[in-house]
């Protein structure tokens, strides 16, 4: 299942490399695409949304409603 999120704070490149590694460290992730310009951040997983919200925020970035 696809879930996409809006993520603020990420302004460069170890930006993104520390959402992705947040979000891949779960179980379960299959993969995961991430939009630096728009800040979306959509993921192929079977974790429910507040695992995902909550490991992305625990790396220092918010995630906002779409």
């Amino acid at each position: 299942m696809n879930q996409t999120f809006k993520v603020t704070g990420m302004t460069c490149q170890h930006c993104v490399n520390a959402v992705q590694k947040a979000v891949l460290s779960l179980d379960n992730t299959a993969k995961i695409q991430i939009d630096l310009g728009t800040g979306l951040v959509s993921v192929g997983t079977t974790q429910p949304r507040s695992a995902l919200i909550a490991a992305i925020e625990e790396a220092g970035y918010k995630v906002v409603a779409l």
